[in-house]
């Protein structure tokens, strides 16, 4: 059995109960009850296990919430589902069962960078649709189980149509974009469990000096790209990693916090907007990161 977690367990009904249910009727005329027994049949047809997911599927769980789960109904894209599989990976290197909080921190790590090659363009995601994952739990491990699937999915209602875009994307969107995320990753996948950099100052030095290298390879990719914006935005982007490393080499909080809030400001995605519009990409902001840069 495996596991589905938002950026972390659908959790589980067992397949038996969850194929009574597709069946169960309760309509008031024979016609309906006919229509919902076809569906039900189609549905049963469509189940898959969640161990034979494979990249681009789209899907809908049979339990709501976080869970363990079997079996998935695999959609065409073109009908609404709830999710679509992005990416996958193996867990490596562990003898035995590293346990649901290691096993969600592998996956937290990896799944949205990995799935962001399939929808480069975050921005352009249906609203509500966030990484969401199938892992392995202590059961299916003992097994043989060391999958991930990476998934794209709301946790209420459905969306239509495939979201890999990566293949329809130009060559300058995609070195934007990769550019871009690897920004945001360094910084939240960096980011210290304590919250004043007083706390935990090498922590926050080392977020700062991921940050400032991935900005570094960032610009690089902006060289190569022509337009006004986007030449606006890399001379901008330049000045925040001087801020960036400045607070990676700080001798002291005071001397960080007052590298790091250019720092930070530099990179709020606001100031990107431009340089999207320019490049043809997806312009409006996601509503949690725009919370948070207007905090």
């Amino acid at each position: 059995m495996a596991s589905r977690t938002p950026h972390r367990p659908f959790r589980g009904i067992s397949a038996v109960v969850a194929l009574l249910a597709i069946g169960a009727v309760g309509c008031s005329t024979v016609s309906d009850a006919v229509d919902s027994t076809k569906e039900g049949a189609k549905k049963v047809a469509r189940q898959r296990s969640v161990f034979s997911l494979e990249v681009g599927d789209c899907f809908n769980p049979n339990t709501k919430g976080e869970g363990e789960e079997l079996l998935v109904e695999i959609v065409p894209c073109e009908e609404s589902h709830t999710g679509q599989v992005a990416a996958d990976f193996k867990i490596t290197g562990e003898k035995s069962y590293p346990g649901d909080e290691e096993v969600s921190a592998i996956a937290d790590e990896r799944c949205p960078v990995e799935a962001a090659k399939f929808a480069p363009d975050t921005w352009a995601l249906p609203k509500g649709v966030e990484v969401f994952y199938y892992h392995p739990t202590a059961e299916s491990w003992a097994t043989g189980d060391r999958a991930v699937s990476c998934t794209y999915a709301k946790e209420s209602g459905k969306f239509s149509g495939s979201l890999n875009t990566a293949k329809t994307l130009k060559p300058e969107q995609i070195t934007f974009l990769k550019g871009s995320n690897g920004v945001y990753d360094a910084l939240w996948a960096n980011q210290p469990e304590k919250d004043d950099a007083a706390e935990d100052l090498p922590g926050y030095k080392a977020q700062a000096k991921a940050v400032a290298a991935a900005l570094d390879t960032h610009l690089k990719g902006l060289k190569g790209i022509d337009g006004t914006e986007v030449g606006k935005l890399r001379e901008q982007l330049a000045k925040t990693a001087g801020h960036w490393k400045k607070a990676a080499n700080a001798a002291d909080a005071d001397a960080f916090y007052i590298a790091y809030d250019s720092a930070f400001s530099g990179i709020d995605p606001n100031k990107t907007v431009a340089a999207r519009k320019e490049l043809g990409l997806a312009t409006t902001v996601p509503a949690d990161d725009a919370e948070v840069w207007a905090a």
